[in-house]
Formats: structure tokens, sequence, C-alpha cells
């Protein structure tokens, strides 16, 4: 009798959520995590009954989710295996309950058994635990949002917190990143690490970012033989010998790089092969030595990997690009110091003239402390300013980024304020010139609200698809 009363509640929960997205997206509206939050309403503890119903694969971390979760739904679709996986970067708890809810039949039945899940780093521990991941990765810790995250090393407790959940699932880890290194010390799960091998990039330097600058062991403050990024490395520390350990997957040369891509040499144990990536920036490098990580790990051969990471498209407001009246929109999602560095270092690839939109709210979902845009390095965009015809701000804290711009060496009349989105639309595509390429850098709300107008303009794909 238990058992029934317990089918019943389940069939009914899976009713309502599943009517709940049917009604939001006839209303164009997504339906991507209100519905789980139904669901949850009436089943908190569906994740766990959910869990033994399919094969789960998770990516967290605080930078590269989303774009490593397209590259590993490509490794999956290489292996031949159909999955489900939440495209939107509906990534909290009711984001994840909608994705697993919309792959089921009405009775409860999985219509496919793999899910591929990205998953907010301070989520992580609670959705872990409940869906017993076979595989997870983790990309890199940055500090990000501080008022919704904390400090850096409560982030990364957090996620240890959840991988101490699943003693059985197979850790993915950034070899190059002391904190997400360190999730693999002292536990019994099996880990493949990746990484950058030593001054293999051109413009990488010693000059070390204070978020993780000292040794998560014993404070003392880590050697470095070689940077990419930020606190990115290889590291020692010279006290306890905590050190980055060698990476099963690693990019052993960069052959070649511009705005548009990077040819990488990558090498495995048992392979070593050049590959195109069609992602430019450092950072994607990282992304899709995770995602050649979970490739190998399914067991796809040298062929099958180069196809993957070849033929890779972006996600949206991922260097999504949109072509509009001869000029090329790319969206770049920015979200906090280390990750909008990277994208200012990736302009710099821009060889002719260009529009460039910075778009700043501090809505829940972006953190509502914007105070971290001083942290970002603007002042280098004041070297390529004879490149960029105009700089466009908008969002709710447009006036902001403004006053951070001036900050930055820009000429207050080169910093036009926007507010409206289809004006500002008008805006730079009228500033750029033809087979001209405008960057829009928004943040996360801000982003949403560009693509909802640029997809009712230029009808783009539903950001859910």
């Amino acid at each position: 009798m238990k058992n029934l009363i317990k089918k019943i509640h389940l069939t009914f929960t899976i009713i309502i959520t599943k009517i709940t997205i049917w009604l939001l997206r006839l209303l164009d509206r997504g339906g991507t995590s209100l519905p789980g939050k139904v669901a949850l309403k009436i089943y908190p503890d569906i994740l766990t009954e959910l869990a033994d119903k399919f094969r789960i694969i998770m990516i967290t971390g605080t930078n590269g989710k989303t774009t490593t979760s397209r590259i590993a739904a490509g490794m999956l679709e290489q292996s031949g295996i159909m999955h489900v996986t939440n495209k939107s970067g509906a990534n909290l708890v009711s984001g994840i309950a909608t994705t697993l809810i919309s792959s089921l039949t009405l009775t409860g039945k999985a219509r496919v058994r793999t899910a591929l899940l990205e998953t907010d780093e301070a989520a992580f521990k609670r959705i872990a635990p409940k869906l017993k991941p076979e595989v997870c990765i983790v990309t890199n810790f940055f500090r990000d949002q501080l008022d919704r995250y904390g400090e850096l090393y409560t982030t990364l407790n957090s996620v240890r917190e959840g991988i101490i959940g699943t003693p059985e699932t197979v850790l993915i880890l950034n070899a190059d990143d002391s904190l997400c290194a360190s999730l693999g010390k002292g536990i019994s799960n099996p880990v493949i690490y990746f990484g950058i091998a030593p001054d293999v990039y051109p413009e990488a330097n010693l000059n070390i970012n204070n978020d993780a600058a000292y040794c998560i062991n014993c404070s003392t403050r880590y050697e470095y033989s070689s940077v990419t990024f930020a606190h990115l490395g290889h590291f020692k520390c010279p006290k306890c010998g905590y050190e980055r350990p060698e990476a099963q997957v690693e990019c052993s040369q960069v052959l070649a790089y511009d705005n548009l891509s990077s040819t990488i040499e990558i090498r495995l144990p048992e392979m070593k092969f050049s590959t195109k990536l069609a992602l430019p920036g450092l950072y994607n490098i990282y992304n899709a030595l995770a995602g050649a990580s979970l490739g190998k790990y399914l067991g796809l051969d040298e062929k099958g990997l180069i196809h993957v990471l070849e033929g890779f498209e972006c996600g949206f407001g991922r260097m999504e690009s949109v072509n509009v009246m001869n000029r090329e929109i790319k969206l770049i999602l920015v979200k906090n110091p280390t990750g909008y560095n990277q994208v200012i270092k990736y302009l710099l690839t821009q060889k002719g003239h260009c529009v460039l939109a910075l778009l700043l709210s501090d809505n829940l979902a972006d953190g509502t402390d914007i105070s971290w845009i001083w942290d970002v390095d603007f002042e280098i965009l004041s070297f390529m300013k004879e490149r960029i015809r105009a700089f466009h701000v908008s969002g709710k804290r447009a006036e902001d980024m403004a006053v951070r711009l001036k900050y930055a060496g820009i000429e207050q009349d080169n910093i036009k304020i926007e507010h409206d989105w289809n004006k500002l639309i008008d805006n730079i595509i009228n500033d750029a010139g033809e087979q001209e390429t405008i960057y829009v850098l928004p943040t996360y709300t801000a982003m949403l609200d560009i693509r909802k107008v640029l997809k009712n303009r230029f009808k783009l794909k539903e950001f859910w698809k």
C-alpha cells in the first residue's frame, strides 16, 4: 500500500510538472526552472526518487560549465549515447528537476537513460549526494558573486562536501587549479586530471592572481614554474610539497590562435593528436580538455575526439554569433573578474574595427554586489580604442559601467548609455560597418534580456534548445 501511494504521488508530480512546462513554453516563457520548483513543492525528495532512473554526469565549477557541458554532449553523441541535458543553463535544484522530469513518460519511465547536468557550484552539495553521479567534471574555482557564494573557499568546500557524499563518482579535475586539484586528494574516488603543459601558451606570465596564491594546506605562498592565467598553472608549495598533479589529458602545444579559433596538440597516455577548436581563448582550451577527458572515459578514439572538438558549436550567449545586416553580433557572457579579463584579452586579437557593448545588471542571478567590475582590467581596452568605433553600455547598472570605463581611460564622448534594448540593438548596428563585429558582453540576466529581443527580431532559436 505504501509503495502504491508513493507511485501515485510521483505520477501526480510528473503530470503537474509537465503541464507547467507546456503552459510556460506556450507562453514563450522557457519553463526551465519554475516547473522544477512546483515539482519540489509537491514532492520535496523527488531528486532521490529519480536517481535510479538515470546515469548521471555532472559538471560544476565557477567558469566554463555551459561550454564544457556542450562539448561533453558532443562526446556522448559521438559515443552513441542518447541523453537529456539542461541546455539553457538552469543549473539550480529546480532547473535540474525540470530537466529530469521533462525526459520521463507520464508513468515515470525515462525516455533516455543518461542525463548530462550542468550544476551550480553552491547547489552541488545538495544535488550530488541525491543523484549520485557516475562522473563529475569540476572546471575551476574563481571569486564569483560574493553575495551568493561567499568567500572562495566556501564554494570549494561546498563542492568538496558534495564529493564526499559520492565516493564512487569518477572525478575529472583541473590539474592547473590548486583549489580544484585539491579535491582529488585524500579520497577514494577515481580521478582523471586535465591541464596545460608548461610554457605552451604565448601570453602566459608569472603575475599570480591573489584568488589562490597560498597553499591550501599550510598557507605558504606557492611557487610557479608556469602560469596560464589567474592562479592556474604549474604550482608547488615549497613547505609541504603539495603540487600540481600529473595530467592524463594535457594540451602539449598551442600551434595557432586568433579571434576565431585555436589549434592545439592534445596528449593522452595512449595517443597524441592536433585539433582545431572552433573556439578562441585560453579558457576555452581548458573547456576542450575537460570535454576530451570525458571522451577518454567513454572510450572514444582519436578520430572521435577530433570530430567532436572540431565540430563544436557555441551555446547561447557563450561566443554565440548572430549575423544581422552584414554584421556579426557576438554574445559573450561575463560574470566575474577572471572571466571578464580573459574575454578582454580575447578582444585584443580583433584586427579590424568593431563595436563594443557592455551590459551590466544586478539581479539576484547576476549577484547584487557589482563592485567586482573594479577588479576587471578595462584599462586594457584603452590600448585598442582606435579599433573600437563606440563603447555602448546598458542594463540596470549601465551608469556604473560608464563610470568604470571613464576611469579606465575611455573618453566620455565615446561612451553611449542606452537602457532600451531595441534602441541599443539599433545603435550598435548603426555604429558598425559592414562585415564588422559587434561584441556584446552581458551579465547573466542582461544576456537573457538582450537575447530575447534578438530572438524576436532575428528569429533565433529559443535559449533552452
